[in-house]
């Protein structure tokens, strides 16, 4: 769910009805918006159906000043355009990211209070439970199909087939490779590399520099080249022979050719809600709204922690002692394992877990170290000897973190955030690692859902340091919900 570089598109207007390089991307966009439409307005019918089952039954509402024969088609159609007035259909939306889902949520929330203030108004008259229960379901339903929907698309565009923008990169030979890294690093995005180009200077000895991507032309024919490939984006990143006046005639160079305009500036792992277009003068300002740490949605997210643990902690309770049976009679030693690990601020706490290792694990660690099959400041063994039968399928299924809630019930973690460090790896920090601390570590984050222990050192922090940077309820809530299909698929537990 993260996006390391910001792209911000231009469109480019049609002056003809042709627009043969995008042809098929745009058909394919248009398709998916279209069972969009149908999915939402599907889940609503639902919705109504349920609310007016809970609320009368098999009755006919007595005394009711409305039909509801008239109401149900007229609260599904208004739901639909609140959905289509907060962008929730718009191609720059939808597929990717957090803001889809806070964008449906909003619809909801919206709609909802409209009805309320018209109610007290003029007193419609419709039943107020059928209405909570309708809104109810249908904010569940939506978010829950919206999610189905996008798997499916991640699996087509993982396939290289449905719905992806076929780009061609443009800019100088550095700035095109960390753009070509970044965008395949994202797949799931839906922006395919097929092609670069860079600067005259730079065209003899570019073979070797650029990989597998092919280089198909100069600045000097950009729209040429983008049509012979099949491009329906241009990307253009950093370069100082792109001047303002330049990328204005490319644009004008791109009209009527379907071909969308891109701009990459050197702004990276920066959340869409952080950032802000403002023109001045007819120069696109780019406003980037600094990190909160602190204020209503920090208590908010607080609060939900804690009231989230006592729950959780109340209904598995037989589950944990199941566990801690099996742990004991399993081997040698105690239930739980304690580890000291740095949280918010650099402050020093006792993490708890289930054991999943032999009571000597920490001596034998020495001998082991040869053997670490991760880089950076992590020991990480996909076959550990000192796990025990019992810890192995705890770590497979993460059951073995359950005792973790404890440590968010006493505020020293929080459900999402940044692993929690060892003291060892925070005294070998450097640069920019320790704003990991700037928050509370958490029990689940960016790197559990993106591949846990099968990530390098580097992925893990650059994940880390985006949760820090772009943090909010609504990535929270992606987070913990994918971390239940991470735990179920089981990759890089071990």
């Amino acid at each position: 769910m993260t996006s390391a570089t910001l792209l911000t598109p231009t469109r480019t207007p049609s002056r003809s009805a042709e627009a043969p390089t995008g042809a098929a991307a745009r058909t394919d966009e248009r398709s998916y918006v279209r069972a969009l439409v149908v999915l939402d307005a599907t889940v609503l019918s639902v919705a109504l159906l349920v609310g007016y089952l809970a609320r009368f039954g098999d009755k006919q509402p007595g005394g009711s000043k409305v039909s509801y024969v008239l109401v149900a088609p007229g609260l599904v159609l208004a739901w639909l355009l609140a959905l289509k007035a907060l962008r929730c259909y718009d191609d720059r939306v939808i597929g990717y990211g957090a803001d889809e889902y806070r964008r449906v949520t909003m619809s909801g929330l919206r709609l909802a209070a409209a009805i309320a203030i018209a109610d007290y108004v003029i007193e419609v008259g419709v039943s107020r439970t059928f209405l909570g229960i309708f809104f109810a379901v249908g904010m569940v339903g939506l978010e829950v199909a919206r999610f189905a929907a996008r798997k499916q698309l991640h699996r087509a565009r993982s396939r290289g087939v449905g719905w992806s923008r076929k780009v061609l990169v443009v800019g100088d030979t550095a700035h095109v490779l960390e753009l070509v890294h970044t965008l395949r690093r994202e797949p799931y995005a839906g922006y395919q590399v097929v092609g670069a180009c860079i600067p005259d200077a730079l065209l003899a000895p570019v073979a070797q520099r650029l990989g597998d991507v092919p280089v198909v032309g100069s600045f000097r024919g950009i729209p040429e080249a983008a049509t012979a490939i099949g491009a329906d984006t241009v990307a253009v990143t950093a370069s100082g022979e792109l001047t303002a006046a330049r990328l204005r005639r490319l644009g004008w160079q791109l009209e009527g050719t379907g071909i969308d305009l891109v701009l990459a500036p050197a702004l990276t792992d920066v959340a869409g809600p952080r950032i802000h277009t403002r023109p001045v003068a007819g120069l696109p300002l780019i406003h980037v709204e600094a990190p909160e740490f602190r204020g209503t949605r920090k208590l908010v997210k607080a609060l939900v922690d804690r009231s989230v643990a006592v729950i959780v902690l109340t209904v598995l309770m037989p589950m944990l002692v199941v566990i801690a049976l099996a742990i004991r009679v399993d081997s040698r030693g105690p239930v739980f394992f304690r580890q000291t690990r740095v949280g918010q601020g650099g402050r020093e706490f006792g993490v708890w877990k289930f054991r999943t290792m032999v009571v000597n694990a920490d001596a034998l660690l020495a001998e082991l170290a040869a053997r670490n099959e991760t880089d950076g400041l992590m020991f990480k063994m996909r076959h550990d000897p000192r796990v025990t039968r019992v810890g192995r399928t705890l770590r497979k299924w993460s059951l073995d973190e359950l005792p973790q809630l404890i440590n968010v019930l006493l505020g020293q973690m929080s459900l999402v955030g940044p692993r929690p460090p060892l003291p060892s790896e925070v005294a070998r920090y450097d640069g920019d690692v320790a704003r990991r601390l700037l928050v509370k570590p958490g029990m689940t984050g960016l790197w559990q859902v993106s591949g846990r222990s099968d990530l390098s050192w580097e992925d893990g922090i650059r994940l880390d340091l985006y949760y820090v940077e772009n943090w909010s309820l609504a990535v929270d809530l992606t987070i913990f919900w994918k971390t239940f299909g991470a735990v179920i698929n089981g990759r890089g537990a071990y």
